[in-house]
């Protein structure tokens, strides 16, 4: 209760200095909080340094290089793009104050790419993002809560929600390992959760069930976790976490001589990344995994080649994976958002780009975005992957057959949708 007071009174304080800063510095007209005429500041939080950040420390220098190169390329309107990254160790509580940092001191026009479910929960209710108007463009989360539209009316997700991730391996267990024994390991927040809810409305039922708490994956952690899966027989075994927590577990299995069939969450399937964290080659050989892009060794693709292009022209010496290809993609997204906005963006004016033009923006995904007026939806579908055995994710079946569903009870159904194609020479011109 404390803590709570004291949250709250730092709050009510930030907020009445903001107040004042802003009737004292007299803003010309059309003017917006962010935005002057030769600048748009946006911000991110995300974790740089701690357990949880391997490869989510490299999405806001992803972001910042395509914003580099926009920047060189005339900008958005005229005006560069400025990304401020803030450190939040994958932190609830420094989430909510990075973010207030980046609303009330650094003065950004909009949030972009801000990751983590429970992060985010804790920074909407207790930094009070809808009641400032502040839009939160592309959440680094599949909470599929965050779609409420009259809980979050200022926040578009960009992933796929883990409920419709759950649907589509749902189907995929049913059709490919019907009969086997099965074992899930998820992260017990709304990140599992979410997840788990889809898996019992589908009708799957696990013979080995093993929850975690968020910052606790470790060597020791993960003991106990392949033990318990080792001891219940599971023979395909779901992961539904973070890469840091992905790679203990594959390698304390590994070490154990414990080879379920893996079967792992789009968030912790990048296999640079856990190549990197010490998980052996030959363990990733086989693992099937739920993918929204492409493999960022996919040259033949138009995206993956635009921003490989960027990436070693704008962010040198840093490998080229999902999560750089993710932090570009969202960036391209958000410059289609701030055109949408028009030559004089308010805030205002941007959530009412995306609720009437979202749906159209060229993104790298292969499903379709579902933003509209009534809906906050980003993707919503998968193909099914699996790694070869160079540590490259490959289509399951030799090609891409895309699922799409929706968070609640509606089916799996198998799309036919075409992926806009990359704007020419990447760099949007819709307005």
């Amino acid at each position: 209760m404390i803590r709570k007071t004291r949250a709250k009174g730092t709050w009510l304080a930030a907020t009445v200095l903001a107040v004042g800063s802003l009737f004292a510095t007299a803003l010309p007209a059309h003017a917006e909080t962010g935005v002057s005429s030769s600048e748009i500041k946006l911000g991110i939080t995300l974790p740089l340094t701690g357990a949880a950040s391997p490869g989510y420390n490299k999405i806001g220098n992803a972001m910042n290089a395509y914003f580099k190169y926009v920047n060189d390329n005339g900008g958005v309107y005229g005006r560069k793009i400025t990304l401020i990254q803030k450190n939040d160790e994958y932190s609830p509580q420094l989430s909510i104050a990075k973010t207030n940092e980046l609303i009330l001191k650094d003065k950004v026009f909009a949030l972009v790419g801000p990751l983590g479910t429970a992060n985010y929960t804790s920074v909407h209710k207790s930094v009070g993002i809808a009641k400032r108007g502040v839009p939160s463009l592309f959440l680094n989360t599949g909470f599929s809560g965050f779609a409420n539209k009259k809980t979050y009316p200022t926040s578009f997700m960009v992933l796929p929600s883990y409920a419709m991730e759950a649907k589509i391996i749902a189907k995929f267990l049913k059709e490919n390992h019907a009969g086997k024994k099965l074992g899930i390991v998820y992260q017990n927040d709304e990140f599992g959760i979410d997840g788990m809810g889809a898996f019992k409305a589908a009708g799957t039922k696990f013979d080995v069930s093993v929850a975690y708490t968020s910052g606790t994956q470790s060597a020791a952690t993960a003991q106990t976790w392949v033990s318990q899966l080792a001891a219940g027989g599971a023979q395909v075994v779901v992961f539904f976490g973070v890469t840091s927590a992905t790679a203990p577990l594959l390698a304390v299995a590994a070490a154990a001589k414990y080879a379920p069939q893996w079967i792992l969450g789009s968030v912790g399937a990048d296999p640079l990344t856990l190549r990197a964290l010490g998980v052996p080659l030959a363990v990733l050989n086989g693992a099937q995994t739920p993918a929204g892009n492409p493999s960022p060794n996919d040259t033949s693709d138009e995206y993956v080649k635009q921003f490989q292009e960027v990436n070693t022209k704008y962010n040198t010496g840093t490998a080229f994976d999902d999560y750089v290809l993710q932090g570009m993609n969202i960036a391209l997204m958000t410059v289609q958002g701030l055109r949408a906005a028009g030559s004089s963006p308010t805030r205002k004016k941007l959530i009412s780009a995306m609720e009437a033009k979202g749906s159209t923006f060229a993104s790298v995904a292969y499903s379709p975005l579902g933003f509209s007026k009534t809906s906050n939806v980003g993707h919503t579908g998968y193909y099914m992957a699996v790694m070869d055995a160079n540590g490259d994710r490959k289509p399951f079946g030799g090609k891409v057959t895309l699922y799409t569903t929706d968070s609640g009870s509606g089916p799996v159904v198998v799309s036919t949708f075409k992926r806009p194609a990359m704007p020419a020479r990447g760099l949007p011109s819709n307005s």
